[in-house]
């Protein structure tokens, strides 16, 4: 039997951009798990042929709206509510509108980094031949680091695809999409990267027995050389965000 340390895409990137704990979930993370199920099941709906309605979509969204806050001991203002829920509608049109609708969330696969180390990845949605997308429900213009190393990490783990990042931003009014494609990874970007989830996942993975692992495994060796913390280096802090799909 082979033991690996294992991570998620979520866990190098909260290394190298840590975020506060908050002792409750905020609103925007309510917003967020809203929004993340809501896509998720229409996009089902879709793939099923099936044309599910404004309305109907909007009242699935008020549902786990109001289920999320009473969960979390969350009660704003029935303005306030009302605000929530017009971002959220505007997302979903936006959504239905874009090439997500209908595109399933792609399985889960480890990246396998030298013979001890594996990190988890999966991005929001791909087409399962040429292209991955990982979705957002806040601005990206400038692409935060932190979400680019999210993206990039992906890309390690579906290489050969291109990979696209995709926003709809619900602080706008109305809400407004961004699509960005990245470039292919470099030599040299790679190597930083391994050696990075390389040493994180050293430091607090959980141990796993390779043999028994489920998904579909990337290999790559592990680039001579120490790692370099990729947060200072990207020269810039990054900032708490509001729900939106992982991280």
């Amino acid at each position: 039997m082979t033991t690996i340390r294992t991570v998620a895409v979520h866990e190098v990137v909260r290394a190298a951009y840590p975020r506060p704990e908050a002792p409750l979930p905020e609103l925007g993370q309510v917003v967020g798990r809203v929004i993340d199920a809501t896509v998720s099941q229409l996009s089902h709906e879709v793939r099923l042929r099936r044309k599910p309605t404004a309305g109907a979509t909007a009242r699935w969204a008020a549902e786990r709206l109001a289920e999320g806050l009473r969960d979390a001991d969350l009660a704003p203002d029935p303005a306030e509510r009302d605000r929530l829920l017009a971002g959220i509608r505007g997302v979903l049109a936006a959504f239905r509108a874009s090439e997500l609708a209908g595109l399933p969330r792609p399985r889960s696969r480890l990246v396998r980094i030298g013979d001890d180390v594996g990190v988890y990845a999966q991005p929001d949605f791909w087409d399962g031949r040429a292209r991955f997308f990982e979705m957002k429900t806040y601005r990206v213009e400038p692409i935060p680091p932190d979400v680019r190393l999210q993206v990039e990490l992906f890309q390690l783990a579906f290489p050969g695809l291109a990979a696209w990042l995709v926003a709809f931003d619900r602080h706008a009014s109305p809400v407004t999409t961004t699509r960005r494609q990245f470039p292919a990874l470099s030599p040299e970007r790679t190597a930083d990267l391994l050696r990075y989830a390389h040493a994180v996942a050293t430091r607090t993975g959980a141990e796993k027995v390779l043999e028994w692992v489920d998904v579909p495994v990337v290999n790559y060796p592990l680039p001579p050389g120490e790692p370099i913390d990729l947060g200072a280096s990207a020269g810039t802090e990054s900032t708490r965000r509001e729900g939106g799909a992982s991280p």
